[in-house]
């Protein structure tokens, strides 16, 4: 399966993002209210960035409490690692495993259609194992 496939009921409107401008205070207001771990961070309409739970954490690590007035832009991650729709999700899982991240920007023609995290392609995997598990006792059954 591919990223498209994955993400092809998605609405890209739905995705919660975060301009570089805004405080880290309101970033994370932002995650808790929404009960999600990262967003894109926009800056001039394009993805400059990811904000995570992670730089919260370093960015409390480092400067205390007055890291929450800062600009989100001084804190992400950036830049941004990004797929296309045509990657697959077991090369998606692998770049994650490697980059050690778990969300990642669905990038089309300089565009984000899509956000996706390390859950969304767990749990693709599981149903396309539970899939083949089941076809499998079927056959077995026929025979």
């Amino acid at each position: 399966m591919d990223i498209a496939q994955l993400i092809a009921t998605r609405n890209p409107a739905d995705i919660y993002t975060c301009p570089a401008g805004a405080t880290v205070r309101e970033a994370v207001q932002l995650l808790a209210e929404k009960r999600i771990g990262a967003m894109p961070v926009l800056l001039g309409g394009e993805v400059a960035g990811i904000f995570s739970e992670r730089d919260v954490l370093y960015s409390l690590a480092d400067e205390g409490s007055l890291c929450l007035d800062r600009q989100v832009g001084d804190v992400m991650t950036s830049p941004p690692v990004t797929i296309s729709p045509g990657t697959t999700v077991d090369e998606a899982l692998a770049l994650m495993t490697r980059r050690r991240i778990r969300h990642l920007p669905v990038m089309q023609h300089g565009a984000m259609i899509g956000f996706i995290s390390i859950g969304d392609l767990v749990k693709s995997r599981i149903d396309e194992v539970t899939a083949e598990a089941e076809q499998m006792r079927q056959y077995i059954q026929m025979a």
